[in-house]
């Protein structure tokens, strides 16, 4: 039987890299720590919105793109939705982004205000009393009921004669 031979690997070298380069990894790094955020989950109903709260702002809000006004024209959803900001007193303090994902309007609300409320806290834990006791840390656990079958919804029943 023969020995299989291996042919030694050729290492491989390299050219060495710019201080420019090095100069750009570092800014960048420093750009990121600079521009620091808290993220949070909110959710309601099907609804679900991703939250991010950054430190540095100017009180901007977008919602998958759009400013708070655009996406929700209804000023009652607007005031839904910042209720944990003003219950703080900080409006203008953060710039915030937020993706939010099914459910209709009233619970794509309710799920981003769930959402902030709870990257509040993890900006700073002193709000969380406050938050908790104007409730908005507490996920609201109704959903819909699912229909029946026999069942025109999950509890209409058909028409019944009696005769």
């Amino acid at each position: 039987m023969k020995e299989g031979k291996r042919k030694p690997k050729k290492s491989k070298k390299r050219a060495a890299k710019p201080a420019g380069a090095l100069e750009k990894r570092a800014q960048k790094a420093v750009a990121q720590k600079a521009a620091k955020y808290f993220q949070a989950l909110g959710r309601r109903k099907t609804s679900v919105a991703r939250v991010r709260l950054w430190t540095r702002g100017d009180g901007k809000f977008l919602i998958n793109g759009k400013p708070l006004e655009a996406y929700f024209p209804l000023s009652e959803l607007r005031q839904q939705v910042l209720a944990p900001l003003t219950e703080m007193g900080s409006e203008d303090k953060f710039t915030i982004s937020a993706l939010v994902k099914g459910g209709g309007f009233r619970g794509q609300a309710e799920a981003l205000r769930h959402g902030l409320a709870r990257a509040l806290v993890f900006f700073n834990a002193d709000f969380r009393k406050r938050l908790k006791k104007a409730g908005f840390l507490t996920r609201d656990p109704r959903m819909r009921e699912r229909k029946k079958f026999g069942l025109k919804r999950a509890r209409r029943a058909p028409q019944w004669a009696k005769r």
